[in-house]
């Protein structure tokens, strides 16, 4: 569904990115785990369109979409849930899963039924239900996380990036979030999952890949990787 092939990207004449290469089948959550500065979020950000690649091919569902606009790699049917949530603080919560859906409105996704998936929405994180009518800047951390994460949905997508959800987020709320990925999970989307904690990542994902300044060092299904020693020993001790 999702394939990444030797990308190379960088930020000015910083190379982030050494010609990683992974993919994300469809119906199964992919997470790429790493300590930070390993290239995580710059590689969701030359994947959605937010960072032009330097080299490497990224096809969706067939389709090449390798340096396109966000706006275009969107239409396509690629959503990004960014790190740091990035709602519109302005605007209502019902406004921002309204415009995650926008480009089905406009006719360049399939409609489909968006009243129906907004009421989906609502009952994935039924914490908006309760604040639809409320600026979205004045939402909790968590709450704020949740929207993006209904935006995305939103948009009914082939794919969905989660870069980071749990980030900042009390424990509570960090188990709330991996909640919704596993029902996400069970309902067949398709994901590709950036996340600090790596343990709970592994737990929830079909497969697993694992970052190392730019390069992807070792990959495998989730459950296998949870048991690599060296895997264990970097990533999934000291609160992991």
């Amino acid at each position: 569904m999702l394939k990444i092939e030797n990308l190379h990207a960088a930020y000015g004449k910083v190379e982030v990115l050494h010609g990683i290469s992974l993919d994300v089948p469809k119906g199964k959550l992919v997470t790429l785990i790493g300590s930070n500065g390993a290239g995580k979020t710059t590689t969701m950000r030359s994947v959605s369109g937010m960072l032009k690649p330097k080299s490497g091919n990224i096809s969706l569902a067939g389709k090449n979409i390798t340096g396109l606009d966000s706006h275009k790699i969107a239409r396509a049917g690629l959503a990004h849930s960014p790190e740091g949530r990035r709602v519109f603080s302005t605007m209502t919560v019902m406004d921002n899963l309204l415009l995650g859906a926008f480009p089905r409105y406009t006719g360049s996704r399939p409609r489909g039924d968006i009243d129906t998936d907004l009421q989906r929405a609502m009952e994935l994180f039924p914490r908006l239900r309760e604040r639809r009518n409320q600026q979205a800047g004045t939402l909790s951390g968590g709450e704020q996380q949740m929207l993006a994460m209904a935006r995305a949905v939103m948009l009914n997508p082939e794919v969905i990036l989660l870069d980071e959800p749990s980030m900042g987020l009390a424990p509570i709320l960090v188990d709330e979030v991996f909640r919704i990925l596993q029902r996400l999970k069970d309902e067949g989307r398709t994901m590709l999952l950036v996340e600090q904690f790596a343990a709970a990542a592994l737990a929830v994902a079909d497969y697993g890949y694992v970052l190392e300044n730019g390069r992807i060092s070792v990959h495998g299904p989730a459950a296998q990787l949870k048991n690599d020693p060296a895997v264990k020993a970097a990533y999934l001790g000291g609160g992991h």
